[in-house]
């Protein structure tokens, strides 16, 4: 019985030691360490306008172009362009016969011929009249001498008269102007050039059936106009603006780019058009430039690149590119407040000499992590040293 109990008591002292280690190792685990804070540079956030230079992708464009169609319908008699050939305003580029437009043009001035030799005779017959009425006129106050009817009858006539002069007066009228648009037609034969320019195409050859709606003849197709005229000693130059960048578009500036086919040389161009939209794909605003084309150097087509001047009316803020982080998840600076790190989410802008535009929930003077990362995480301890200022 005695060694029983010994055995008892040996027993329950060993779960009372157990018990008290294992007490001392949880409170041991339960202790919060000390991590130590992390050393980072940082630099403050500053705000300053935007005034830089970026290069865009351009297009020139003819300053006009215009497709050439003849008016009436005719057979190509004559045409004396090319592709490449250069023409003025007004010089005559082609001749069309129209055998019926030139017979409707002759019938007229024949009809109008008519009408005006019968307005002649209508003209004698009244003054002929007007002058024995005038004569009756003068005899009847003479009582006796002229019956009353007889000079109510030369009243009447002169009255026919003047009505038929009048008649034949409008049917000139009406046959001078249908002579007028036949010899309008006519003239519609041959076509000039609407402005000075290049000729960029030609779809007609002589012989060919040319109308309103396109060419005819045998190899064209059925919608092409004769000719494709382009003016080039104007150009306009077109420049997708990206939107973050269209608040700073200034009417009347003067922009400078360049093209592959003269390296190292440098053109000049002034914004005269702004759109005020902007695409939906692409997320950005055309805006035109006036280019004068000296020496015709310049060719639509071409596709330039811009030296496009952006600038902000208002101050914005800038920090490091390399305090900016991007992930997956979205893309933010590292702000020290307290002595603790935290997240804030920006979007970026606009890079100049290794600075990046920033816009989120700070403000000027704030203290970021000057190289960002996931390394260091929100809430953390961190030991700064305030390295050069933002230029």
């Amino acid at each position: 019985m005695s060694k029983a109990c010994h055995f008892i008591s040996a027993v329950f002292s060993v779960l009372a030691l157990c018990g008290l280690a294992g007490c001392e190792s949880g409170r041991s685990k339960a202790a919060p360490s000390t991590a130590p804070a992390a050393s980072v540079e940082v630099v403050q956030v500053v705000a300053k306008k935007l005034n830089i230079v970026v290069r865009l992708p351009g297009e020139i464009r003819p300053y006009e172009i215009v497709a050439v169609y003849p008016k009436v319908t005719g057979f190509l008699q004559w045409i004396g362009v090319d592709r490449g050939s250069r023409v003025k305003k007004g010089q005559l580029l082609a001749r069309l016969t129209a055998p019926e437009l030139d017979a409707d043009r002759q019938n007229a001035e024949a009809r109008l011929r008519s009408e005006q030799a019968a307005l002649i005779a209508a003209q004698a017959r009244f003054g002929a009249d007007e002058s024995t009425y005038q004569s009756l006129s003068k005899a009847a106050a003479t009582p006796g001498v002229i019956a009353g009817n007889e000079l109510q009858v030369a009243k009447k006539r002169v009255e026919a008269d003047q009505a038929q002069v009048r008649a034949a007066q409008e049917q000139v009228a009406a046959t001078r102007d249908r002579l007028s648009a036949a010899t309008e037609l006519t003239e519609y034969l041959q076509i000039r050039a609407p402005f000075d320019g290049i000729v960029i195409e030609r779809n007609a050859h002589p012989g060919d059936l040319v109308d309103p709606a396109g060419v005819s003849g045998a190899g064209s197709k059925a919608t092409a106009p004769m000719l494709r005229i382009e003016m080039l000693s104007r150009l306009r130059l077109v420049v997708p603006v990206p939107e973050i960048d269209t608040g700073a578009v200034v009417p009347g500036a003067r922009v400078r780019f360049t093209v592959p086919a003269f390296p190292g040389k440098t053109f000049v161009g002034t914004v005269a058009r702004v759109s005020r939209y902007l695409h939906v794909e692409t997320r950005t605003m055309p805006v035109e430039l006036n280019v004068v084309n000296r020496g015709d150097e310049l060719y639509p087509g071409m596709f330039p690149q811009v030296d496009w001047p952006v600038r902000r009316p208002y101050p914005t803020f800038f920090v490091p590119v390399s305090a900016v982080t991007n992930t997956t998840q979205g893309t933010f600076v590292l702000r020290v407040r307290g002595g603790r790190a935290e997240r804030v989410e920006v979007k970026t802008g606009e890079t100049e000499r290794g600075l990046v535009e920033v816009f989120g929930q700070m403000k000027e003077g704030d203290e970021v992590v000057l190289r960002g990362g996931e390394e260091i995480p929100p809430g953390s301890p961190v030991a700064v040293k305030l390295v050069a200022s933002v230029p």
